[in-house]
């Protein structure tokens, strides 16, 4: 059976650092860092007192105020951020075979907020069980495609992939694969998360997983450098619109890129911890690369995973290293999250945004916040510090790995006929 090319046809995006696909690309390449003390809450008593929080968009004017009673927040970040990305592909949905469109969504965590606020509820009342009758429709994971197929009509298959912080990777791995086999025409696919409440820092701040440099917000999220202490907690959502090229075609389509592969693979070694030798993560991009039908030389740039943490970065650039070989050197790898911190269940779909906008204006955002060299770091690597780079980026690699030991990577390449 010979599989359907596909292409990325739409953006999305609400993000730290902007409020759709213009703002975002214009904070990523500035180096803008979306980090700032929380607003959400009274941090008093937390360790983290900062995170990378949406800002300044007009819920109150977007939703109508039923809409907002009965959407979390991580469901709403799903609207915006697909509607915008539905707009861009300028997909005519009145005439479109909505039975062959489908919603493939990522979500790590799903409505924390709805279960915190409904929980703190019951607890300081009488005993009675008296919950709202949406908590659970504001709640679960899978709510926010189900949404997002309801506004529009789309018929296809629908639902969430839940892979802690590969979430959103997953699903653009499963809308690739559902157009490849020649099940759906179109897929809304991407992630969304909003886990910037009391027990989402509260709950990072337990495990140790979270910087604690309350002092510099806007520099605490520092990928690759000798200091850093955690990840910073983000939120936000990204989307694509991943569609069959010769569909995409015929419509007169404005084409971004093609997916051109997706891999994956576990670490299956501990619940939170990358294995040092990063074996798993070796695996998931030799995984991606012959998924893809590519070499290892063909890749331009790798937007890393890149959270900030001891381990993991460490783990991660040495996976790279093996993999790539000589050629790392020529690689431009970077990490986003050192602006927009780490949006968890939409970091890949975030990602992905990114790397395929280093494809289409030559740019290879910064990894910023980088001042002291890491000596278990290999100093050869090009990790894009501190300043945007100019290159031509044909072939694009984003990474997304989760707690579980769950690993996600997606190959993008410019189009050729």
């Amino acid at each position: 059976m010979e599989l359907k090319r596909v292409v990325v046809t739409g953006l999305g995006a609400l993000t730290p650092i902007g409020n759709n696909i213009q703002e975002y690309w214009d904070g990523l390449v500035s180096g803008r860092s979306g980090g700032a003390p929380i607003t959400y809450f009274d941090t008093d008593k937390f360790k983290t007192k900062f995170a990378c929080e949406i800002k300044n968009f007009p819920f109150n004017e977007y939703f109508d105020r039923k809409e907002l009673r009965r959407l979390d927040k991580f469901a709403q970040y799903a609207l915006v951020a697909s509607d915008e990305a539905i707009a861009d592909s300028k997909l005519d949905l009145d005439t479109i075979n909505k039975h062959r469109v489908g919603v493939i969504w990522g979500a790590g965590i799903g409505g924390l907020e709805t279960f915190q606020e409904e929980v703190k509820n019951f607890a300081n009342g009488d005993g009675t069980p008296r919950f709202n009758p949406f908590f659970i429709p504001k709640m679960i994971a899978d709510i926010a495609p189900g949404h997002i197929s309801i506004k529009h009509g789309f018929m296809g298959p629908n639902y969430t992939t839940v892979s802690a912080c590969a979430s959103s990777a997953n699903a653009l791995i499963d809308a690739l694969n559902y157009i490849r086999l020649g099940h759906s025409d179109v897929i809304v696919t991407g992630g969304s998360e909003a886990a910037v409440t009391q027990a989402g820092m509260g709950g990072f701040n337990a495990m140790h997983a979270l910087s604690t440099n309350n002092e510099n917000p806007t520099k605490a999220s520092k990928p690759f450098d000798a200091t850093r202490d955690g990840f910073v907690l983000g939120e936000g959502a990204g989307a694509l619109i991943l569609e069959e090229y010769e569909h995409a075609k015929a419509r007169g389509a404005k084409i971004y890129a093609e997916v051109v592969g997706g891999g994956m693979s576990s670490d299956a070694y501990h619940m939170t911890a990358p294995h040092p030798d990063g074996i798993g993560v070796m695996a998931v991009m030799e995984n991606c690369l012959k998924n893809a039908n590519l070499k290892p030389e063909d890749v331009d740039a790798i937007n890393t995973h890149g959270t900030s943490t001891p381990l993991g970065d460490v783990a991660e650039l040495k996976a790279i290293s093996n993999v790539f070989g000589e050629h790392a050197k020529n690689i431009n790898i970077n990490s986003t999250k050192s602006m927009t911190g780490h949006l968890l269940g939409a970091a890949g779909a975030v990602e992905a945004i990114a790397s395929i906008l280093a494809m289409q204006h030559s740019i290879v955002p910064p990894t910023i916040n980088h001042e002291v060299a890491d000596e278990n770091i290999d100093p050869s690597l090009n990790l894009t510090l501190n300043k945007a780079q100019k290159r031509e980026v044909n072939v694009a690699m984003s990474n997304t790995f989760g707690f579980g030991g769950h690993n996600a990577c997606i190959l993008f390449k410019k189009l050729t006929e």
